[in-house]
Order: C-alpha cells, then sequence, then structure tokens
C-alpha cells in the first residue's frame, strides 16, 4: 500500500507529509511537529531530485526521513533553549521570587521559625527568626509558597 502511494504521488508524498505535520501544529500545542514536518519537506525536496535514481526507493526515504527529523530536533531545541531573551519582567511566573527584597510586617509573630505576613492581597507563610507581632522584615529568599525573612 505504502509502495502504490509513493508511486502515485511521487516525490509530492513527502511534501504533503510536512506541510500536513506544519497544519497539525497549528491544532496540537508545543513545538515539535514543526521538526518532524521539516524533516519530511527535506526528504521531499531530495526525492525531486533523486526521484528517477534506483537507489532512491521509500525504505531509503524513510531513513533520511528519520535522520532528517531528528537532525531537525536538535537544532530546533539548540536554538530554542539557547535564545532566552532579556524581559523586563524575569519574575512574571515566578510570584515568589519577585518578592525577594521586599518589606513587611509581620501578621502573625514567627514561633518556632513560622509567621505570616501580608504582602500585596496575599498572606504569605514565612520562616525565620523568632519574632514578634508588627516586626518589619525583609523577604531574603523564596522557596515556592515560602518565603525566608529576617528583620530590618
Amino acid at each position: 500500500m505504502f509502495d502504490n502511494l509513493m508511486v502515485e504521488l511521487g516525490p509530492w508524498a513527502w511534501w504533503l507529509l510536512g506541510l500536513a505535520l506544519l497544519a497539525a501544529e497549528l491544532i496540537v500545542p508545543g513545538v515539535f511537529l514543526v521538526w518532524i514536518g521539516l524533516g519530511a519537506i527535506v526528504v521531499g525536496a531530495l526525492s525531486l531530485l533523486f526521484w528517477d535514481n534506483a537507489f532512491w526507493v521509500w525504505q531509503l526515504q524513510g531513513l533520511v526521513f528519520a535522520a532528517a527529523s531528528v537532525i531537525a530536533i536538535l537544532i530546533g531545541r539548540r536554538y530554542l533553549y539557547n535564545n532566552n531573551q532579556v524581559t523586563d519582567e524575569p519574575f512574571l511566573n515566578q510570584r515568589s521570587a519577585s518578592l525577594v527584597g521586599r518589606t513587611a510586617t509581620l501578621d502573625q509573630p514567627i514561633t518556632e521559625g513560622r509567621g505570616r505576613i501580608r504582602l500585596n492581597d496575599t498572606y504569605w507563610t514565612v520562616n525565620g527568626p523568632d519574632l514578634p507581632i508588627g516586626t518589619r522584615v525583609k523577604v531574603v529568599s523564596s522557596n515556592g509558597r515560602e518565603l525566608t525573612v529576617e528583620p530590618v
């Protein structure tokens, strides 16, 4: 069946597969099908060159497709992960990390190393030395949902 499809569509079968994968990338979240689609388009371009040659059988085309897809994935990952752009809000999705350096007043005393402060409209659990209510503290670090504070 695959042999017949390859003979009927010729080198355009790879182009169609590549375009279908690129279109599927618009529907499926993530940036993964793009690289496989580019691998299919590369094989389509090579098929236009080598279609009449005896060595360009569908098995070799499949191997070239797999290799081209892996190479495209590796190049794409390198590009995406090394293309860190400087932003004016580096802690946009790291709410607790954005609080480091802020000062607040204790709403509950820190006893046995734990207490609470209010920053903006949120109450935060804090760790630090034992301190009474009303003490001004500074956030020195964050660990997920807990902040570490020290007296100002």
